[in-house]
């Protein structure tokens, strides 16, 4: 770690003072290595999870998971996150946890500020602290194609606080990234020059292609085994990324090397933030919600290998694997919580039944009434059927029976290739050691 962000941690406990939607240090969670069997609640496939009896995925204490708000455990979004057990307690490690080191990644999107803090594992790693704002860092960039002064102070106090949680716990190795608000800002270098000139933190803006492998590889293991394929979508804030996955020629045997099934994707040049802007988002009425859906389908159009996908979901077995607020919040309201739930969502198989159900709800629900809802919250209602009309979109150009919900992304794709690429080194080191004996 440098100085600037040793120094950091001082400045950002004096001069920021704690706010509303910033959810600070986490309790320490397990996960399960990306090549370990998942835990569910119940063990289906992907043709055939009961409707009235949705299946758990893996019980996997990432992202949000690990962090609270104010004591409360309620985010910005309105969201409260409940720590869930270890999925495996009778193999809890007991040598020397604290030695290991500690990994880090920042995700700093159109919308959002999310860190996250772990510690290795044998099977995996464990969730050390967490951080997430909404910072709406692209806030009517679509309109001027700059980053406004207001927003830029709003991400740079939050990332303030994030380069004190790394002076802190000084990782071993870290990965910062920016994505789309930043791609697009033509003052997008100079405000990231300023972040590193006083904190210390270097955000390095990732093109799309390398969003779209960090969001296959974090969601990796929600790929049903008996499937031969899967379309991954990771609705964001300014840009929206799509993944096929085809197996037909052979499955990765980890699932950390997932990206590599990679057959074709595609970046949209719009996220929940824009289309909000461009159409809407407050109070939609189902006129404008079909505009937003034909505006994103003819997007999806210039999809390479499109209908062979449509193919494939015909002749094989193919799901949709969604990454992102809007999903999540779907499966929340589905679920009837009262309160965000993460274990109960991430993993979570919804039918296309189910989505079409709680869609029609969503769209039917108040501008207020979106706002007081525990799952939604006032920072994601005027976002929230924006982010439906995406998904809308993908779902009537690629209809397929089940679609599985992930409450992860980046940051768990980052940490994944980190990890794995430290244990690939120590394992060569130990072949090359025992070559020489």
């Amino acid at each position: 770690m440098t100085d600037q962000i040793r120094s950091a941690k001082a400045s950002a406990a004096v001069s920021t003072p704690k706010k509303q939607n910033e959810q600070p240090s986490a309790k320490a969670q397990s996960v399960t290595a990306p090549n370990a069997k998942a835990h569910s609640v119940t063990a289906q496939s992907a043709n055939a999870p009961s409707a009235k009896a949705p299946v758990v995925g893996p019980n996997v204490p990432l992202s949000e998971t690990a962090q609270a708000t104010n004591g409360s455990g309620t985010g910005s979004s309105g969201r409260q996150h409940r720590s869930p057990r270890r999925t495996n307690s009778a193999k809890r490690p007991h040598a020397n946890r604290r030695n290991s080191p500690l990994y880090a990644a920042l995700d700093l999107g159109t919308n959002n500020c999310r860190l996250l803090i772990v510690r290795r594992e044998e099977r995996g790693f464990r969730v050390v602290d967490g951080f997430t704002r909404i910072v709406r860092l692209g806030e009517g960039l679509s309109k001027t194609g700059l980053l406004n002064d207001a927003a830029m102070d709003r991400t740079y106090d939050a990332l303030a606080q994030c380069a004190a949680k790394l002076a802190h716990h000084a990782p071993k190795k870290y990965r910062l990234i920016a994505t789309q608000a930043c791609r697009e800002a033509a003052n997008a270098d100079e405000f990231l020059a300023r972040v590193k000139r006083n904190t210390g933190m270097d955000v390095e803006i990732i093109d799309q292609k390398t969003e779209a492998r960090l969001a296959v590889t974090g969601c990796s293991d929600l790929v049903e085994k008996s499937t031969m394929g899967a379309l991954l979508f990771d609705i964001g804030g300014g840009s929206s990324e799509l993944a096929w996955l085809d197996f037909r020629g052979g499955r990765p045997k980890q699932n950390g090397k997932m990206a590599t099934a990679i057959r074709s994707w595609q970046s949209l040049p719009f996220g929940v933030v824009t289309i909000a802007e461009k159409f809407g988002g407050a109070d939609v009425s189902p006129e404008k919600f079909e505009e937003m859906v034909a505006y994103v389908a003819a997007q999806l159009r210039h999809f390479r290998g499109s209908h062979k996908l449509k193919q494939m979901i015909k002749e094989h077995p193919v799901h949709l694997i969604g990454t992102s607020g809007t999903v999540t919040t779907l499966a929340g309201l589905h679920l009837g919580l009262e309160r965000y739930e993460r274990s109960k969502v991430d993993g979570l198989w919804m039918s296309s039944e189910q989505l079409t159900d709680t869609m029609r709800v969503l769209q039917a629900m108040p501008y207020d009434r979106r706002m007081a809802n525990p799952c939604i919250g006032k920072d994601r209602a005027g976002l929230i059927i924006p982010g439906c009309a995406i998904f809308e979109a993908i779902r009537r150009e690629w209809p397929t029976k089940m679609v599985r919900i992930a409450d992860r992304g980046l940051r768990e794709g980052i940490l994944i290739s980190l990890i794995e690429a430290d244990r690939a080194k120590s394992t060569n080191k130990r072949f090359k050691q025992k070559r020489r004996i």
